[in-house]
């Protein structure tokens, strides 16, 4: 009882002092008397994280660091060789910040071999039920492949067709409205901020030639039936993008389309349409189906372009080229593992593990995309990659993928790549002059990439 007692006293004098020292007042570098409240610091699955007593502030780092190596076989051997690396893909680093429970502030950068690129830099709104608005520099809402953070992806690099159509980062405003089962997001973008090449354009476009920047209006719903069951669900998504030309690119008015199969470090684009000139906006659609059930999930979708030019700029052709292309992907933790759904954003997250050392997932996909249409020939190439990825822990996992690329003979990198065989056995890079079947043009091999990554 006396020990009770004694306790109790300690417990009064402690919140007396800390009453206390609530109460003095502190200032800024400038003079001002601020606000202040006590943090404390915690590990949360690998992420520090600061957050008040009453849980009304919360600031937190996400570090990530993706490092690659990549070994590339089966091109014909009188064709262009692809050369073997390795890369820092990314080397992020970011400070997120709750300021309390209606704004929240983001910035985010990377600096993946040695430069320095602009990702995320965010101002939200949440003060409104079932409501969030944003601004800043970030991605937008169309793609779920393409909103799923890099921290997340299932392969090593993302599917043909959402490299090269789902817009990526702009800067704009959007609106968002989620409830459990349901949710649709209507947005407003301008440029692209992320290099000085970039801002260079827009800089000289705007000075020389005082022309607008251009602007994309993004919208999409997603339906989440099953949403109440964590451990299964499903999704479906439609999106659509109407897109005037930006100032952000060398060539103004002109759209351009290109990617390449694999990795980044395979620098040769032998998918590419050249800049297609007098474009007065594209037109972007897209579909998704995906869905889990306790260690298995599945994602897929379809995008679809259209590139509407002026009269003049096609006399002789149709005046709106369109291009295309879809993927299908599947994993399975085969230890016990569970794959995890966000509702809030869409997309799939990071999944429990089976075990105290990890789980392994096995994945398989295919992927095709299609950029030829009309007097357009930029090339149609698909993708075979098998995958197999260990969860070490929440911060640690190692990616291993197997692709085998298969490109026809118009993928010939805007006329500078060899894509076959002309009548004397000479190799050309004229699809016109390429002597081989169908089918048996083009560049066809084989990756083998590896990724560790660690995030904290």
């Amino acid at each position: 009882m006396k020990k009770m007692i004694l306790l109790s006293i300690a417990s009064l004098l402690s919140l007396g002092l800390f009453a206390q020292e609530q109460q003095e007042v502190r200032y800024n570098q400038y003079g001002v008397p601020v606000t202040r409240q006590q943090v404390r610091a915690e590990e949360r699955n690998g992420i520090l994280v600061f957050e008040s007593l009453d849980q009304s502030y919360r600031l937190w780092f996400d570090i990530r660091v993706q490092l690659d190596a990549a070994a590339f076989w089966g091109a014909p051997k009188d064709f262009d060789e692809i050369g073997n690396g390795a890369s820092v893909r990314r080397a992020r680093f970011a400070v997120k910040a709750k300021i309390n429970d209606q704004w929240y502030g983001e910035i985010d950068t990377d600096f993946s071999n040695g430069l320095f690129e602009l990702k995320d830099a965010v101002v939200q709104y949440t003060g409104l039920k079932d409501f969030a608005f944003k601004a800043g520099n970030f991605k937008e809402d169309f793609s779920m492949e393409q909103t799923t953070s890099s921290r997340y992806l299932a392969f090593i690099e993302r599917p043909m067709v959402v490299q090269t159509f789902s817009p990526s980062r702009h800067l704009g405003v959007q609106a968002e409205y989620t409830r459990s089962w349901w949710r649709a997001s209507f947005g407003v973008f301008g440029q692209v901020i992320d290099n000085l090449e970039t801002l260079t354009y827009v800089q000289d476009n705007n000075k020389d030639y005082g022309r607008d920047e251009g602007l994309s209006y993004t919208a999409k719903i997603n339906v989440m039936p099953v949403s109440a069951d964590r451990t299964r669900g499903l999704h479906f998504g439609l999106a659509a993008s109407y897109r005037t030309p930006k100032t952000d690119a060398e060539d103004y008015g002109g759209s351009r389309y290109s990617c390449r199969n694999s990795t980044s470090i395979n620098r040769k684009k032998y998918l590419d349409t050249d800049v297609i000139k007098n474009v007065k906006a594209d037109l972007l659609y897209g579909l998704e189906l995906a869905g889990f059930c306790k260690g298995l999930r599945f994602q897929s979708e379809y995008i679809g372009n259209e590139t509407r030019v002026t009269k003049d700029a096609a006399p002789d052709n149709a005046a709106t080229k369109r291009f295309g292309g879809w993927y299908a992907q599947a994993g399975y933790l085969l230890f016990g593992g569970q794959h995890r759904y966000d509702s809030g954003s869409g997309e799939f997250t990071q999944p429990s593990r089976g075990h105290k050392w990890g789980d392994v997932e096995l994945l398989a996909r295919y992927d095709y995309i299609d950029l030829n249409s009309e007097n357009i020939t930029g090339g149609s190439g698909q993708n075979y990659t098998l995958g197999a990825t260990y969860y070490i822990n929440n911060s640690v996992k190692f990616v291993l993928n197997y692709q085998y690329s298969k490109n026809d003979r118009y993928a010939n990198g805007k006329n500078k790549l060899i894509v076959g065989h002309d009548a004397s056995g000479v190799p050309t890079i004229d699809f016109k002059k390429v002597v081989e079947a169908k089918g048996k043009a083009g560049v066809h091999y084989n990756m083998l990439a590896l990724r560790m990554e660690v995030d904290f």
